[in-house]
């Protein structure tokens, strides 16, 4: 937690110097990396219960990117790191777990830059996680970052449209329509309802505490303002997380796509909705608005 806060400090005072959307910008080339260790018990238990997992014998899906955080905004807060830290939103997220992973297990962290990409309102970063367990490729992620600003001319809104980013190196491309991915995942309106969730106004920090990722857009009315949000904004993550703590079978899931539509105003009363088989979900507010889109496609 010391070292999340020196990197949102360094944010804080490196974003001013930055310009988003420079046609010249290049990522930084390092590859902060998290020695090999177990999971801590107790963190791991909170995040569990703020986001509504049960206890199963393997950490959740969406844990490994909680694990990276810090890693993950030491490179992103960094003086090479081309776009300023502040304000940037979490768009999308692919996730490949490639087997379950045990809490005791020693598990290394690394995460990279990956691309940089223009989008119709500003510059999006895309950002990969890998965990291995001696030296085995066990999950990894990649995660769109959007950095808002005037663009010169419109771009293809990926995170709209939940179209794939170009594949990496190990990480299967997102699932299509075509290739199977369940049609209820393109029209989230039509998905049935299956329960209803009531947001506090503190969520944010809630999160933010058993997480690490206290950006101000999260945090507290005044601070979100300050980035162009009326008030603070739930975590992308922890709207991901609650999803899947739904889903089925986890250790049989081979990958998970999720789009970040609009942003959960807090406090918040939401809906989530899934087909029959809880691998198309989405996230509505009132006025069936859509938060969220995630679709998983499973190993077999």
């Amino acid at each position: 937690m010391t070292s999340l806060s020196a990197s949102l400090v360094r944010g804080a005072l490196l974003s001013p110097l930055k310009r988003a959307g420079r046609p010249d910008a290049a990522l930084p080339p390092g590859r902060p990396t998290r020695p090999a260790a177990p999971v801590a018990p107790e963190p791991l238990a909170a995040y569990g219960r703020i986001c509504g997992f049960t206890e199963s014998g393997a950490l959740p899906l969406t844990y490994p990117h909680v694990l990276a955080f810090p890693d993950t905004m030491r490179l992103m807060t960094g003086r090479a790191f081309p776009l300023p830290v502040l304000g940037l939103v979490h768009t999308w997220i692919e996730i490949a777990p490639h087997r379950p992973v045990g809490p005791t297990e020693p598990l290394e962290l690394a995460v990279y830059a990956q691309e940089l990409n223009p989008h119709r309102r500003g510059t999006e970063v895309t950002m990969t996680t890998e965990a291995r367990v001696a030296g085995e490729l066990v999950w990894e992620s990649r995660s769109g970052y959007l950095s808002r600003h005037a663009t010169r001319r419109p771009e293809p809104d990926r995170a709209s449209t939940g179209s794939a980013v170009e594949a990496g190196a190990n990480l299967p491309a997102a699932p299509s329509a075509a290739a199977g991915r369940p049609a209820a995942a393109e029209t989230p309106g039509e998905l049935p309802a299956r329960a209803e969730w009531s947001l506090p106004g503190d969520l944010g920090r809630r999160y933010g505490a058993v997480s690490g990722d206290r950006n101000p857009i999260h945090l507290y009315p005044l601070t979100a303002r300050l980035f162009g949000f009326p008030r603070a904004i739930a975590h992308g993550m922890w709207t991901a997380a609650r999803c899947l703590a739904e889903t089925r079978d986890p250790a049989g899931v081979r990958t998970v796509r999720i789009d970040f539509r609009a942003p959960v105003l807090l406090p918040a009363t939401v809906t989530y909705a899934a087909d029959t088989t809880g691998d198309a979900f989405a996230l509505r507010g009132p006025g069936d608005r859509v938060h969220l889109v995630g679709a998983v496609t499973r190993k077999g």
